[in-house]
Parts: C-alpha cells; sequence; structure tokens
C-alpha cells in the first residue's frame, strides 16, 4: 500500500458522475447545506434565486459556477468544493454528465477515491451511466457509490429501487471496484443524504454522508518509487556555487538521505546526500510530496527524468499497449504524430494500431482492428515511442502508468492513457 505524508491520511477524494440532470450539482450542494459546510453570503446567494421543486432552496447554484451552467442548468466543467466532518476531510469533484463533456469527468475521476455515479429513478440505466462506470472501472478507483436520485418523483417506491439496483450489480460483476454501495436518495429533498429518511423506512442502509465518512480509504496501487524531474535548479546568485537540486514530485513510494536512487531512462545511479521540503531540510518524504533532492555525485538529471530506488526492477520500452479515451472532436490518426506526456516528460509518439473498442452496449472490447476512434470512444491501442520510457502499468502504479497524448498542431489534449503491458 502507498505510503503518505500525515495530511493525506483522513483526505478522501470523491467524483460525481452520471447523465445530463441527474442531479449531481444538487446533490453535492444538499450535502454542503446538511452538513453545515457553506458560508452564510452563499446561503444567503442561492436563497435569493428562484427556488425549484415544492419551493426548495436551488442548491445546484453552489457548484454550478460558470456563466454558461447557471444559463443552461447544466455542468460543463469539473467543479471542486471542500468541507469537512469530525470525522473526515473531503474533496468533492462535481463532474459533467453531458456526453460532449465526458473528457471532463476523465480528469475529475483519475485521482479519485471514490466514485458516487448518480441515476435517476425515473429513467434507470441509461448509456452514459454505462460509459462512466465502465471508466471508473478502468481508472481504477477502488469505492464506488450509487446514488439512485429522484426517488421521490417515483413515490419512494421500493419495487423500482430494487429493480434499478438488481440491473447495475449485473452490469458491475466484472468491474475492478473493491466495494460497490447501492443507495435510494432524493437530493432536492435531502432523504439519505446525511440523515436516514422516513420515508424508505425499507431501506437499512446507511445514508450517503455516513457511508462516506465510515468507508476505508483504498489508495490505488503506486508501487515502487518514482520522483518525476520537474526543474534542474542551478541558482545563480548564491554562495553555494555548486549547488544542484532537482525539484519534483515523489508520485509513490518514500524517499530518505542516503537512498541510492537510478535515473530513468539513462540508467545512472547515485546517492541522496539531501532533501528539502516545503523550504527546510528533512530526512524523509512520501508520496505526493514536493521536494528538491541533491546527489552525491554530478550525473546528468534533466527535466523529464524519473527517478527510482536501485533495487526497484523497472522496464524500459518504445512499444506499448494502452486503453485510450478518445477526448478529441477530431478522429485520432493512426500513425500520425503526437506527443506522449508522461509524468514531466514529452515524447514524440504514434498510435501503431487499434485492436478493440469498447462496445457499450455489453461492456466488452470487440476486435476493431483499423477501426476509426471518435469522440468519447474507448478503445485499446499499440503506441510506439521515438525514446524509450521508463514503462508501469496502471494496475501496478497509477501515478506513472498512464499519459495523454498531444495534438502537434492544436495543442489540444487528443487522448487519455492508461498503460496495460509491453509489446512481445
Amino acid at each position: 500500500m502507498q505510503n503518505f505524508s500525515e495530511h493525506e491520511q483522513d483526505l478522501m477524494r470523491v467524483f460525481t458522475c452520471g447523465s445530463v440532470d441527474d442531479g449531481k450539482s444538487t446533490l453535492i450542494g444538499r450535502l454542503l447545506f446538511d452538513s453545515k459546510s457553506i458560508f452564510q453570503e452563499q446561503l444567503q446567494h442561492i436563497e435569493a434565486k428562484d427556488r425549484v421543486g415544492d419551493g426548495e432552496l436551488n442548491l445546484a447554484l453552489l457548484t454550478d459556477g460558470l456563466k454558461a451552467e447557471r444559463e443552461q442548468g447544466i455542468t460543463i466543467d469539473v467543479a471542486y468544493k471542500y468541507f469537512s466532518t469530525p470525522k473526515r476531510k473531503f474533496i468533492l469533484a462535481d463532474t459533467p454528465g453531458h456526453v460532449e463533456y465526458t473528457r471532463n469527468m476523465v480528469t475529475g475521476a483519475s485521482l479519485a477515491d471514490c466514485a458516487i455515479i448518480l441515476i435517476d429513478a425515473r429513467q434507470g440505466i441509461l448509456e452514459q451511466t454505462r460509459r462512466h462506470s465502465f471508466i471508473a472501472h478502468l481508472l481504477r478507483v477502488p469505492t464506488l457509490i450509487v446514488c439512485v436520485n429522484k426517488m421521490d418523483l417515483i413515490r419512494f417506491s421500493e419495487s423500482e429501487f430494487r429493480k434499478i439496483e438488481k440491473e447495475f450489480h449485473r452490469i458491475a460483476a466484472d468491474f475492478s471496484f473493491q466495494k460497490t454501495v447501492v443507495i435510494p436518495i432524493s437530493a432536492l429533498k435531502g432523504d439519505n443524504i446525511v440523515h436516514p429518511s422516513t420515508a424508505m423506512p425499507w431501506f437499512n442502509g446507511q445514508p450517503l454522508l455516513k457511508t462516506l465518512e465510515e468507508t476505508e480509504i483504498i489508495r490505488k496501487c503506486a508501487c515502487g518509487t518514482r520522483f518525476t524531474v520537474q526543474y534542474v535548479l542551478r541558482p545563480q546568485k548564491t554562495s553555494l556555487h555548486d549547488f544542484r537540486g532537482f525539484a519534483g514530485i515523489l508520485r509513490s513510494g518514500t524517499l530518505s538521505v542516503g537512498n541510492t536512487l537510478r535515473v530513468e531512462p539513462s540508467g545512472k545511479e547515485a546517492r541522496v546526500s539531501a532533501i528539502t521540503y516545503s523550504g527546510k531540510k528533512t530526512e524523509k518524504i512520501f508520496a505526493e510530496d514536493s521536494a528538491i533532492v541533491e546527489l552525491d555525485q554530478d550525473i546528468d538529471v534533466s527535466r523529464g527524468d524519473i527517478l527510482t530506488q536501485s533495487k526497484d526492477r523497472t522496464e524500459k520500452t518504445t512499444s506499448f499497449k494502452t486503453y485510450l479515451t478518445h477526448l478529441d472532436t477530431q478522429e485520432l490518426k493512426l500513425n500520425s504524430a503526437y506527443f506522449l506526456q508522461y509524468g514531466t516528460q514529452r515524447v514524440k509518439a504514434m498510435v501503431k494500431s487499434v485492436e478493440k473498442k469498447l462496445d457499450l452496449a455489453t461492456l466488452r472490447f470487440v476486435n476493431s482492428v483499423g477501426g476509426v476512434v471518435s469522440l468519447n470512444d474507448i478503445a485499446e491501442v499499440t503506441v510506439k515511442t521515438a525514446q524509450p520510457i521508463l514503462f508501469d502499468t496502471y494496475d501496478t502504479n497509477w501515478a506513472t502508468g498512464a499519459g495523454i497524448l498531444i495534438h502537434p498542431q492544436t495543442h489540444k489534449t487528443s487522448s487519455a492513457l492508461m498503460f496495460t503491458g509491453l509489446v512481445e
């Protein structure tokens, strides 16, 4: 299990997803409102707006911050909200439901410890529900909470809820979630959000907030030490004329003074002579800490290199297989130049072939050799890079087993990648 510094221990990252108008923004607004995690000024702002339903506050305004979102009544960007209870701290990401903004949902899901997928009780499981569930599965989000929302609009029917619950469990049987919970809720009315619902006495489970508080935080697998170098520091105006430090982020593992490190992809080794964290010297840093590392030898280290423990077994490659979620309106072009952004490294790359594409009806990958990959498609492809990179699979190290393809002309993010294996 990954080691984290003290400030990371009780922090849960949660994202919401689902189809358009399932009530994601209202759900987060209700969580913040009922847990008393909003400022008085925010409350006065939404109280002054038009009410919804039977005179209920429009709690979606707490997260829909963009002018276009307020005008259209949908979420477009990813809205992050921070709140805490006596038991735990949370970062909530409200991600878009519209199919056009699936790429924004991928962004919100990439760092999450827990996914909340909303289903409109009147409509049941839709294509976008399936797509979001599968993306959360691919991204190895450990915990899934399914909220069947708008139960008040079907008169809190237990039989309708059980139908949706049974169908979702059937769909998710092959998914990788370590914990799956299904809760009937009404975000608008507040049923089963913070307090148990008196309208659904037949539900014996816990409300959403208590589920979030008591669910174990399971971190995604991040084996090995991986320090990604962002800057090489060589101050010109200092009395320490020979100072040379490497600023970056420890993506996984721990790092201590005295450790012998290997520079990838060059393979050169040196010992850690000093570590600076938050402006002070320290003996040890943990995953997700930003720091400056000094080495006892003046070896070649550049931006984009990865420092690993010399005892760690690593692979280098120029050709690998990966799951790809296409995020660009332009179709993916085979054998065309892209940039692969991998940690702090950017190398030239191309997609050599498309082996399979995801069929949303069956949630299975089907053969699609040479097939077209369009916006929001999920495919299994082979990528070739112009120079060797340190290779981790997403399953063994989510922090370094992923990357993005960037279009060389538009500089837009073309695709998100989750590395699966080497090409034999």
